[in-house]
């Protein structure tokens, strides 16, 4: 589950970059209604799997809070990425 939540932050996190890039003017708004509709998507499912993965990991809800402000904060989906990729990496070795 937490191999789906790292995959759905950087989608949401890209997306996201793509539609401040719209805004801003840099790309297209012919685009507005596809990434818009797809970002929403990705929102959705990026706050249903924190929440589960949240659950699951057994995370306080300090952590949650801070992966939901990440989620709106434009770049902030690395940091998040660092961090569930340090905490993969700790199940990895408890596991060996």
């Amino acid at each position: 589950m937490l191999q789906y939540f790292r995959a759905i932050s950087i989608f949401e996190g890209l997306s996201f970059i793509a539609i401040l890039s719209i805004s801003f003017g840099f790309l297209s708004r012919d685009f507005v209604f596809i990434l818009g509709m797809v970002h929403g998507v990705f929102f959705m499912l990026y706050l249903l799997l924190s929440i589960i993965v949240s659950n699951k990991q057994q995370w306080s809800l300090l952590i949650w809070l801070s992966l939901f402000i990440a989620s709106v904060v434009p770049f902030a989906f690395i940091g998040v990425e660092i961090f569930l990729s340090r905490v993969l990496g700790y199940q990895k070795v408890a596991e060996a």
